[in-house]
């Protein structure tokens, strides 16, 4: 891929798809798809393919199959993280997950996005903000976590939840759009 239209996926200006850029993609698809087709049993295997898919497979980290991911390549994966099954990782651009992070099922974690402008979209233009998902995190179930956001450490977003904004450490917040409904130390 074009040094240029790299720069671009990262850093949140509009870019368009090439052909180059999707045969890259599908290598990374390819991989993707020996993960989710690797028997339970050979657990090593998948970690392996994991290792190679990511930018980077913690230590102590577990993701149950079905995984989705347009690349895996922009994803990184602190230690000792699980993710239950259905985890879809839009990452035109990085994801970063910290360590201890859990993740309920049908989790989608959102970077890129397309222009509101009519014309840009018929050109099939695309733009990615990161989103990053702080240390001792829990996403419930179902939770969507969309371009451009942070979730503060230690904090805990409520299943369903449509998280468009950055969320602070330390609070339970839930809802769509996603609130902060009380800190963590007003809790047992």
């Amino acid at each position: 891929m074009d040094s240029i239209l790299s720069r671009k996926m990262q850093t949140g200006e509009i870019y368009f798809e090439t052909p180059e850029l999707q045969k890259e993609q599908a290598l990374y698809r390819d991989l993707l798809f020996q993960f989710n087709h690797t028997l339970p049993s050979k657990q090593q295997e998948r970690t392996a393919i994991l290792h190679q898919l990511l930018a980077n497979f913690g230590k102590g980290s577990y993701i149950e199959p079905p995984l989705a991911a347009n690349w895996g390549k922009n994803t990184s994966i602190g230690e000792n993280v699980y993710a239950n099954f259905g985890l879809s990782l839009v990452d035109d651009t990085k994801i970063e997950i910290q360590d201890d992070v859990m993740i309920g099922p049908n989790v989608t974690l959102c970077t890129g996005t397309h222009p509101l402008r009519p014309e840009l979209r018929l050109q099939k233009a695309q733009f990615n903000l990161p989103v990053i998902i702080k240390k001792n995190v829990w996403l419930g179930a179902g939770t969507i976590v969309l371009p451009g956001v942070t979730i503060g450490q230690n904090s805990v977003i409520g299943a369903g939840s449509l998280v468009t904004k950055d969320i602070p450490a330390n609070v339970l917040a839930y809802g769509s759009p996603c609130q902060v409904v009380k800190q963590l130390a007003d809790v047992d």
